[in-house]
């Protein structure tokens, strides 16, 4: 590489969100000899938030009618089943059950409600002999069903994009670490380090629009943008969810999910498996100080007591750690639940610059969505 390339875009960040916008963006300039890279400091793709989560995809039911997250999820999740079945990848339909005690019959009816706002319109309330049909191993007086909810092969649909986006002549450049953004007129002088652990070398390139779409990276890459106001920068918080395997044979055919946390720090410790039927229960929400994806295997014991709440039948000894991912929020503890935050020139004053913030759940379900969002306001 020469010592100053030139791309009309370059994407931050390799997660299945960035990798859907580079997709989004090539298709959008097509035949228009429009040069876009994307930049990955890991070396592939979707090492972090996006392979580290439940792999479901949502139908749009907790979410604040009119946010971004309720829009663009209900949006996506159409876009990301049409994906699937147009490039053969992985996914089922299996349909979730959100379940509840008498005493949450009012926050049930609240949250069908809620999902009929959302535009989510094919839910329906069970009672307690009709959930048992459904799902007899679980102890609950009344349940959501939706059917629309699934699972996907997080790693296989990553794999699509990036590779549908090479065939459109995206460049992929992993090992690619951004230590500081400078601006040049209206381009931006993007300073990286390639490969630093093996050959490390120092590049700079220009380009014309800069998407910032690096996960839990994003604050920081914004804050080496020079001359950006930092108070449009929101505070990250790091919020860590755990999961376990269950050891024993899977017993349920739908996703299992509690009523949700206040606040929705989190959905609850639901039960949920993969395309093989591995059942898995998680995550639990715990804020940290920094990035670390150990788990603490002395859980299973309080994960054991949370989920027999609605599966009296677990032992802690049928957990065993499985992994564990951390959620880029912008809310903290006990504060209410932060909308996904897609910041332009109006936020910031810098024509040509796309910053994405608390780009947690449902952004894998949004992903597409959120992709055809941002491709619609880049102007080259």
């Amino acid at each position: 590489m020469s010592s100053r390339d030139s791309f009309d875009i370059c994407v931050i960040g390799a997660g299945v969100i960035g990798l859907a916008i580079a997709y989004e963006l090539a298709k959008k300039y097509k035949n228009q000899d429009v040069s876009i890279v994307i930049l990955e400091r890991e070396s592939s793709f979707g090492q972090h938030v996006s392979s580290r989560n439940s792999e479901v995809i949502h139908a749009g039911i907790y979410y604040p009618a009119g946010s971004l997250k309720a829009d663009l999820c209900v949006t996506g999740k159409e876009m990301l089943y049409s994906h699937c079945e147009q490039f053969g990848i992985a996914h089922r339909k299996i349909g979730k059950l959100i379940v509840a005690k008498n005493t949450e019959a009012d926050a049930l009816s609240q949250l069908k409600k809620n999902a009929i706002a959302n535009g989510v319109l094919d839910m329906q309330l069970l009672n307690r002999i009709e959930l048992q049909s459904l799902e007899p191993h679980i102890e609950a007086d009344a349940a959501l069903h939706s059917p629309s909810t699934g699972i996907i092969d997080s790693h296989s649909y990553m794999q699509s994009l990036l590779h549908l986006a090479e065939n459109l002549g995206v460049q992929f450049s992993p090992y690619s670490r951004v230590e500081k953004i400078d601006t040049e007129g209206n381009a931006f002088v993007v300073n990286c380090q390639l490969d630093e652990n093996r050959n490390p070398e120092q590049y700079r390139f220009n380009c014309q629009q800069l998407i910032n779409a690096a996960g839990l990276e994003a604050q920081s890459i914004a804050q080496s943008v020079s001359g950006i106001p930092k108070n449009t920068i929101p505070k990250l918080h790091y919020c860590k969810g755990d999961y376990f395997d269950y050891r024993g044979r899977n017993p349920f055919s739908h996703l299992i999910y509690p009523m949700p946390e206040a606040n929705t720090a989190g959905l609850g410790i639901h039960a949920t498996m993969d395309l093989s039927s591995q059942l898995k229960f998680g995550p639990d929400t715990e804020y940290v100080e920094h990035i670390d994806f150990e788990i603490d295997g002395n859980k299973a014991k309080a994960f054991a007591k949370n989920i027999s709440s609605y599966f009296p039948a677990i032992e802690a000894s049928d957990l065993k750690p499985a992994y564990s991912g951390i959620r880029p929020k912008l809310s903290g503890l006990d504060e209410a639940a932060a909308d996904f935050e897609i910041q332009g020139k109006s936020t910031h004053g810098f024509p040509g610059l796309t910053q994405l913030f608390g780009m947690e759940s449902p952004g894998l379900t949004a992903s597409l969505a959120i992709a055809r969002h941002i491709a619609d306001r880049v102007e080259l």
